[in-house]
């Protein structure tokens, strides 16, 4: 499965009919991260009128869905705003949509579009990411490897996620499936020269899109 997330969290907001619509957009992993994000958000924007929300998670190759409205009339926030998420192929994201009553009723279609807006402005301008299936692997390199071994992951999109310095440099490397083989196998011949190559475990990576 590939799909695609955002970087970072972004937020965007509109005015529609004196009625205040700010969408707050985050990349999340869990389930339980996205509730923890929902009821922060819902703390931080105690005296709103309403606090919508939409997400999409990835979980054992499924697309966890959810949606709501919040008070609003059915159908009106969330079930729009998870149709985004859909059509942008968006996944691993969580929208809640925070809403100042301006006095002024939008009726069903106004909330759909100022709920659809919002978001959408918050989508064009978040950075989009792409994540494949990978592999998280341990790699241990002499000092005197270090910088051939950092050449060769720049030029095989093999991202050193993390480095701990100890007796050899230990160094937790992110890679698509598909380049697997190739790096065992240089391993195994000595094109690239390290102490030693583990596996991790699997997970989802970012590739170049």
């Amino acid at each position: 499965m590939e799909f695609v997330t955002i970087e970072q969290e972004i937020q965007a907001e509109i005015i529609e009919k004196k009625s205040k619509f700010i969408a707050s957009v985050f990349p999340i992993e869990t389930v339980e991260e996205a509730e923890n994000i929902i009821k922060q958000v819902k703390k931080k924007y105690y005296d709103a009128r309403h606090n919508c929300v939409a997400y999409r998670i990835e979980r054992n190759n499924q697309i966890i869905e959810k949606s709501n409205d919040d008070g609003e009339p059915s159908g009106t926030a969330g079930a729009p705003m998870l149709n985004i998420l859909k059509k942008n192929n968006l996944v691993n994201v969580l929208v809640v949509n925070t809403r100042y009553f301006g006095g002024i009723l939008l009726g069903t279609g106004g909330l759909v579009r100022a709920y659809s807006d919002s978001l959408q402005k918050a989508i064009e301008q978040s950075k989009k990411i792409l994540k494949c299936q990978g592999i998280e692997m341990l790699a241990l390199v002499d000092y005197s490897e270090f910088d051939k071994f950092k050449y060769y992951c720049n030029i095989n999109e093999i991202n050193i996620s993390n480095i701990q310095y100890s007796q050899s440099i230990e160094c937790i490397i992110e890679l698509v499936e598909s380049k697997e083989e190739r790096l065992k196998n240089d391993f195994n011949t000595k094109s690239i020269i390290l102490k030693d190559l583990k596996e991790i475990r699997k997970k989802y990576v970012t590739k170049n899109m």
